[in-house]
């Protein structure tokens, strides 16, 4: 198969995927099991993290080493710009969505979000009917976020098609675990497209169809990183750097403040992990 049509398929199995399958949970149903929410998140960060820092990291540096006496500056560099753009595109997605969950704004508030609630933006619906908001306060609410998962999943996609880049064989490797991560995190993102667009008047399967819609960037992004990767080895190094750079703000800056917070005990972390032992079994197995 052509190594595009097959990154095409995954990624959009991934990116549509997944928001659309957490916009048919917030259709359908509310999940109120917080612990297992937290040691899913955990593990998946444990997977990722083992993925970047002895595949993607180390096969970066090694393509950069065939280019440049200055390899380790280069691959620095690349992650600084693949943590800072995913942190822009997160702190935009904050600044849109937490006045809609007025008790995130306190002082003594975490920066992130400790309850499940707040991860899948749904507890302001309750908010939103004390004060009497329209519903289109709520459609207008659920578009945000669509647009704003949208550009979030850009360098989200830009992760598996590098992932996909450093593999000879495309079916196996760090490429597809990190589709079927990245696929398990949009499933939130997607309950918060979906729940303020169906509390605002849009029907049920239309708001899926418009949740799913807007993973679709994530194919857009991988077909870049595979493209950039694809180039020579300097193209590698840095779309496998980015990558990095990505996953890494996403797995300290989201999944595991996230998964910590939201069941307060030890066992989040024995989860990471096991996640990262298995992320070893992966790569070295």
């Amino acid at each position: 198969m052509d190594p595009f049509l097959f990154i095409t398929i995954v990624t959009l199995l991934a990116g549509m995927g997944g928001t659309g399958l957490g916009g048919i949970v917030g259709a359908l149903f509310r999940t109120d099991s917080s612990r297992t929410v937290s040691l899913l998140l955990s593990f998946a960060g444990g997977v990722m993290l083992s993925i970047v820092c002895f595949d993607l990291l180390s096969e970066s540096i090694e393509s950069a080493q065939l280019v440049s006496d200055h390899a380790v500056f280069i691959v620095c560099g690349a992650v600084i710009a693949g943590v800072a753009v995913v942190y822009l595109l997160n702190l935009l997605i904050d600044r849109k969505t937490n006045p809609e969950v007025p008790h995130v704004s306190r002082r003594d508030h975490p920066k992130t979000h400790d309850d499940l609630d707040e991860l899948i933006h749904a507890d302001h619906f309750a908010e939103h009917r004390k004060h009497n908001d329209s519903k289109s306060s709520l459609f207008v609410a659920g578009i945000v976020m669509a647009c704003a998962i949208a550009l979030h999943n850009v360098p989200e996609g830009m992760t598996i098609g590098a992932g996909f880049a450093t593999q000879n064989e495309l079916a196996a490797g760090a490429g597809i675990v990190l589709a079927v991560l990245i696929g398990l995190h949009n499933i939130p993102e997607g309950m918060a497209v979906a729940v303020p667009l169906i509390n605002g008047g849009m029907g049920r399967v239309r708001a899926v169809l418009v949740t799913a819609a807007s993973g679709i960037p994530t194919v857009v992004g991988a077909w870049f990183g595979f493209w950039v990767g694809d180039i020579g080895p300097m193209g590698l190094t840095l779309s496998l750097g980015f990558a990095s750079g990505a996953m890494l703000y996403v797995v300290f800056g989201e999944i595991i403040p996230q998964a910590i917070l939201m069941y307060r005990s030890k066992l989040p972390a024995f989860f990471v992990i096991i996640g990262i032992l298995l992320g070893l079994l992966i790569i070295f197995g």
